[in-house]
């Protein structure tokens, strides 16, 4: 058993750009409380977090940017190419990184935990972990995502592959081997397939009881077999602005969840969301023509809170676009501001407005919990 009474805790590892994410995503969808530590390690660093001051006296000043923060990439090419400079900063943050995981699977309420670090293995994670899952991908997939997700240059993804140990060596430690070289499909049957398996108790996340909203609505979980549903609905109300096919729903089900609004059984709302770092992000939202806004928008917004609240999430951003933006009145009800990126102030929340602001949308903001996770000292 774990070190957590109550609780099967999976540790998932795997190399750079093996899909460990998007396992971790499947997991979530399925009822697991996920957390991602390799984000952790990035708040520990954070202006006036624990690690911060630690790291700029061990490395020097020369790894800030103008505004005082810790130039992760510069930091970076250093302990990247640099293992003792690597050992030092690991030294820093895995401590602190291993607390916040600690505080966060004692407050969380499913059963089932998992814990997604790249270098799992080498910290006293592994120990407290039920089962561990590895997820391989061939080394030419992973040069090819970190070109793609991440802007690198073919050599620097290269190099960044060839400083960590070879893939061999995490399968030969794994309970579970993910092998993430195909479709999404593919990869999703055989989560499905391990996580038949659990000896514990794995309650679907958002399975409350059905309550129906004003104007007859209720609002559902959306599932990987609703894509084709979801796919149809989003290209109509868009007027094929945004054609969408079941595989782009798929896909998008590795970064995301779908909660569906519907009357009577039939769909006439969708919302695209996710909590990542602590961090709701509302990227996605489409209605049908006539519904009303006032009725609609309630429903969605207290389910989705309802779930960032189960997972531990700090704040809600919402990417609105100008159509949706002018109901002022109906977003405020419902406890949203216009916010600016600078405006925000806490760093995490910062980088997740700018990794998932769409392009032309309005960023509107509302704080779900006080205290935080490696909040700044």
């Amino acid at each position: 058993m774990s070190r957590w009474p109550g609780k099967y805790v999976i540790g998932i590892t795997g190399n750079i750009a093996t899909g460990k994410s998007v396992v971790r995503k499947m997991l979530e969808h399925l009822g697991a409380y996920g957390i991602d530590a390799d984000a952790l390690a990035h708040r520990a660093i954070a202006k006036g977090a624990p690690g911060y001051a630690v790291v700029v006296r061990t490395f020097g000043e020369w790894v800030l940017d103008e505004e005082g923060y810790i130039d992760r990439g510069r930091l970076a090419k250093l302990v990247f190419s640099d293992p003792q400079a690597l050992q030092r900063l690991e030294a820093i943050v895995h401590p602190l990184v291993t607390h916040a995981v600690d505080l966060l699977i004692r407050r969380a309420k499913q059963s089932v935990v998992v814990i997604e670090a790249i270098k799992l293995l080498e910290t006293d994670l592994a120990a407290g972990c039920d089962s561990i899952w590895v997820v391989h991908a061939p080394e030419k997939l992973q040069v090819a995502r970190l070109m793609h997700k991440r802007k690198m240059s073919e050599a620097a993804a290269r190099q960044r592959i060839a400083a960590q140990p070879p893939q061999e060596l995490k399968l030969r430690a794994a309970n579970v081997v993910i092998h993430n070289n195909g479709t999404f499909e593919n990869t999703w049957n055989q989560v499905q397939a391990a996580w038949s398996k659990l000896p514990k108790p794995k309650e679907p996340l958002l399975e409350s009881p059905t309550i129906t909203h004003p104007g007859r609505l209720i609002v559902r979980r959306g599932r990987p077999q609703d894509a084709a549903e979801i796919a149809r609905f989003i290209t109509r109300v868009t007027h094929g602005k945004r054609r969408m096919t079941r595989q782009d729903v798929m896909a998008a089900f590795g970064e995301k969840a779908y909660l569906l609004l519907e009357r009577e059984g039939d769909l006439v709302g969708v919302a695209g969301w996710q909590v990542e770092n602590l961090v709701t992000r509302i990227d996605e939202l489409y209605f049908e023509s006539g519904l009303s806004l006032d009725q609609a928008i309630p429903a969605l917004m207290e389910t989705v809170e309802q779930a960032s609240t189960e997972l531990q999430s700090e704040a809600s951003l919402l990417f609105l676009p100008p159509y949706l933006a002018q109901h002022v009145g109906t977003w405020r009800a419902v406890g949203y501001k216009p916010q600016t990126i600078q405006g925000l102030g806490v760093r995490a929340w910062q980088e997740a407005a700018i990794e998932s602001m769409p392009r032309g949308a309005s960023l509107w903001f509302k704080r779900l919990r006080e205290d935080r996770v490696l909040r700044p000292i």
